[in-house]
């Protein structure tokens, strides 16, 4: 056996190879570590080269910044001096100047200082004199006073009495003539002027009047209707009364049956009632109460035509409907026997035409005119006096505050504050004053007659007063020894106001007070 074949001989010798191998792999290695070793150390001294280069040329660039930053800084630096420098001798200039002018000023005041001073002593040299003459003139005064009370043989004070009281009788007659003589003036040309309108007004106004009295009269077919009307044991008339709130009278009147009551209202609701009943013939407490109460409605439904039919005639549609509802209740309401409805209408009219003439605000006229007296539709439910009732209702329905004011003011309760609420007033009077448009009770107009007398009488310095044409004037003659003019200007005003507060009457009352002085002598 060789030594190819041992197997200890072939491992020696690959252990052999592989060693050789190794040591060949580890001379390579280390030959490949040292080639990459001084690459990169040539590399390490290229970049730090680089970076020398670098830093010396920024090092250079900046050392050149900072110098001609240096040079700007101090360009700048001197500029700012020479400008400060010129400030500085600018305002030395400015100061110069201020202590120049004061100076000046100084020595002008100081001149007017002087000036004044001088005055000053010229004034207390006047005022010295001044007060020196004074003295001699009051001196000079009482001197004089005390010669004239010697010469006069009066003192001063009796003196100024006297005088005083001659130069009050002249100035109290000079002021009675003036005012006469304006006052007569002025009534001649505003009498002129309101005649002309007024009549023009009345030419075109001629509205027709209702007299109206409590009573009302149901006509019977027979008399023995009558006893149907009573019923058995007078339960039907019982009936009527009480649902109705009338009082009926069945006397000995030929076919025919009273219904007597204050309330218009309740009287026409009565009359319809009654003559539905008598004309079907069946009467009996049931059907009593069922036919008043259509008449009610019968009566509400007349009411609001009424009412609509007044708005529209006057042309105030735009009125509130309750409003409408309240002015058509005055077709049942009555003053001195005058409709009130047809009064309200008729005083729009004239309301309209009056403002018309005048220039005023005539829908401010005209609604005022027509709503003066709506408190009479109420005033029997509500307290107070219809103008002021009548007042409330309007502001509680939105009526303007002109308006309301025309209402509370028609009977001067309360101040006018428009030439509307005059024109309103003023159409109120000449619809209810003038002819026919109202009638009055016998013992009403004397007692009328009596209390504007009496209240004529009541005045210090009065010595009779006359009621004359039908209580439309009151003609007072005074004592002229207690009375003067002046005096009696005031006394016609003072007896006017004591009428109106104190009287209701229809229309207006003219008051004229007279004074007259009679000397009388006898030739012998």
């Amino acid at each position: 056996m060789g030594f190819a074949g041992n197997p200890l001989v072939r491992g020696i010798v690959d252990l052999l190879i592989f060693l050789a191998a190794a040591i060949a792999g580890g001379i390579i290695g280390y030959q490949i570590m040292k080639a990459r070793q001084l690459q990169a150390r040539n590399e390490a001294e290229t970049l730090t080269q680089t970076a020398q280069a670098e830093s010396k040329r920024l090092i250079a660039e900046a050392e050149s910044k900072a110098k001609t930053v240096a040079l700007a800084a101090q360009e700048q630096k001197v500029q700012i001096l020479e400008e400060a420098e010129q400030d500085i001798q600018r305002r030395r200039r400015e100061m110069e100047r201020s202590e120049e002018r004061l100076t000046r000023r100084q020595e002008s005041l100081d001149s007017k200082i002087e000036q004044l001073e001088l005055r000053n002593r010229t004034l207390d040299k006047r005022q010295s004199k001044l007060d020196k003459r004074e003295t001699d003139l009051t001196k000079l005064e009482e001197d004089r006073r005390l010669e004239l009370e010697r010469i006069a043989s009066m003192s001063q004070d009796e003196a100024r009495k006297e005088l005083l009281a001659a130069v009050e009788i002249s100035s109290r007659q000079e002021m009675a003539r003036k005012i006469r003589e304006v006052e007569a003036e002025a009534m001649a040309e505003a009498d002129e002027r309101a005649r002309r309108i007024i009549t023009r007004v009345m030419e075109r106004v001629a509205s027709d009047h209702v007299s109206e009295t409590t009573v009302a009269s149901v006509p019977l077919p027979t008399d023995e209707m009558k006893g149907r009307i009573i019923g058995r044991q007078g339960r039907n008339i019982r009936s009527i009364e009480q649902v109705t709130g009338v009082d009926l009278v069945v006397d000995d009147t030929p076919e025919a049956v009273i219904i007597s009551s204050f309330d218009p209202i309740r009287r026409e609701v009565a009359r319809i009632a009654l003559g539905r009943l008598v004309q079907d013939g069946r009467i009996h407490p049931a059907r009593i109460e069922k036919e008043v109460e259509k008449a009610q409605q019968e009566v509400e439904k007349s009411i609001k035509e009424a009412g609509e039919q007044a708005v529209i005639e006057v042309g105030l549609q735009m009125l509130h409907p309750e409003m409408v509802k309240l002015l058509g209740r005055l077709k049942y309401r009555s003053s001195y026997g005058q409709n009130q409805l047809a009064h309200a209408v008729e005083a729009t009219h004239i309301a309209a035409m009056l403002a018309a003439e005048l220039g005023a605000n005539v829908q401010l006229s005209k609604m005022g005119a027509l709503l003066h007296d709506i408190g009479k539709a109420v005033s029997h439910e509500v307290e107070g006096a219809h103008a002021q009732v009548g007042a409330d209702i309007a502001k509680r329905y939105g009526v303007p505050a002109d308006v309301v004011n025309i209402i509370a003011s028609h009977h001067h309760e309360t101040d006018q504050l428009s030439v509307e609420a005059v024109i309103a007033t003023t159409a109120d009077a000449i619809s209810g004053s003038r002819p026919g448009a109202r009638r009055e009770a016998l013992e009403t107009y004397v007692k009328r007659i009596q209390a504007l007398e009496e209240i004529g009488n009541s005045f210090p310095g009065v010595q009779q007063t006359y009621a004359i044409q039908a209580g439309r004037e009151v003609r007072v003659i005074v004592k002229p020894e207690d009375v003067d003019d002046l005096a009696s200007l005031r006394l016609a005003k003072d007896i006017a106001k004591r009428i109106e507060d104190g009287l209701e009457y229809p229309g207006q009352i003219r008051v004229m007070v007279v004074r007259e002085t009679r000397a009388i002598e006898t030739a012998k």
